[in-house]
């Protein structure tokens, strides 16, 4: 008689651990974070720059300071020249709103202890674990964001004024200074995917270096460029972007 009651409630219990299981999966998904990681150009601040509002918020130029977009005050950060390898770890000082083909505003401190060229400071963040380790991942855009995108009218597609006349003006890079950036659109799966975009791309913006470039057998990458300096690239960015691709990766190469 125990044998059978035993029986009968077997599948009861393997119904209860199931739901112990499913329930643990959860909660271990919820845990797992994507850390943010951008690489492009930085806004060297100065004090010009916010009485202009270029940028909303003011900051001491002397001390080693960050301002960003979206991430949160206090979010620990690694700041890297990856023409140099030197970085610094930082947080960020404050939310604040600059023009979107800049991946962040930093002090003239920190471009100087990162050795940063001025004509072309290029840099990458990465959002570090307080423990000091850190996985990071970039975000793209959404597909369903690029088709939204597409259906703008041409007539919406301009070159934004920035009024940077504080910012200083890049020069031609030295001939025999070899580097070139590229400006990652998206990844995709299929080649003809990311083919018909370009095709989409030239025809709406009028932009021609605009290239795929095979990864794997199943990743694809639409690529823009390359440019000699950031006056180079300036020009496209802001067409990309006013047509709803946000938080572009610019390459060096």
């Amino acid at each position: 008689m125990n044998s059978y009651k035993a029986f009968l409630l077997l599948p009861v219990f393997i119904f209860l651990v199931s739901c112990a299981d499913y329930q643990h999966n959860i909660k271990s998904k919820k845990k797992i974070k994507n850390y943010y990681s951008s690489k492009g150009f930085a806004l060297i601040y100065n004090d010009n720059m916010y009485e202009k509002k270029i940028i909303s918020q003011k900051i001491d130029n002397n001390e080693v300071l960050i301002l960003h977009r979206f991430l949160k005050k206090n979010t620990h950060v690694q700041i890297i020249n990856p023409n140099t390898s030197k970085s610094i770890k930082a947080k960020i000082y404050k939310k604040t709103s600059y023009p979107d083909i800049f991946n962040a505003v930093i002090t003239t401190k920190i471009a100087e202890i990162l050795g940063l060229d001025f004509n072309n400071p290029y840099i990458e963040i990465i959002e570090i674990k307080k423990n000091k380790t850190f996985v990071a991942k970039k975000s793209n855009t959404f597909i369903e964001e690029i088709n939204v995108a597409l259906k703008a009218p041409v007539s919406e597609i301009k070159i934004d004024n920035l009024n940077l006349s504080e910012v200083k003006e890049v020069n031609d890079v030295d001939e025999s200074n070899k580097r070139v950036f590229t400006i990652l659109i998206n990844d995709f799966y299929y080649k003809d995917s990311a083919t018909n975009l370009k095709n989409d791309l030239i025809q709406k913006t009028k932009i021609k270096d605009i290239y795929v470039k095979k990864i794997t057998n199943t990743k694809y990458r639409l690529l823009a460029g390359p440019f000699k300096n950031f006056n180079a690239l300036k020009t496209t960015y802001i067409s990309l972007n006013n047509l709803g691709f946000k938080n572009l990766d610019i390459n060096i190469n």
